[in-house]
């Protein structure tokens, strides 16, 4: 079964504020589920969110990658 939070348990979620969350809502950088005027949140959205933001580290082998193998 896929849990639902709403706008305030996601922010907690994600350690934000509840603005921001809202802002994710109202800019449809985030899916979400309208259920009458409220507003829910599927758990594997917001993870789906949180992972398509992931920046990998930089290393010696993604600079000579991205240099074209100068270096």
């Amino acid at each position: 079964m896929t849990a639902y939070l709403t706008v305030v348990e996601a922010a907690e979620h994600l350690n934000t504020s509840v603005r921001f969350v809202r802002r994710l809502v109202a800019e449809r950088r985030i899916a979400f589920h309208k259920v009458g005027a409220h507003v829910r949140i599927a758990l594997v959205d917001l993870d789906a969110f949180v992972r398509a933001g992931r920046v990998e580290a930089i290393t010696a082998e993604s600079i000579r990658r991205d240099l074209g193998g100068v270096a």
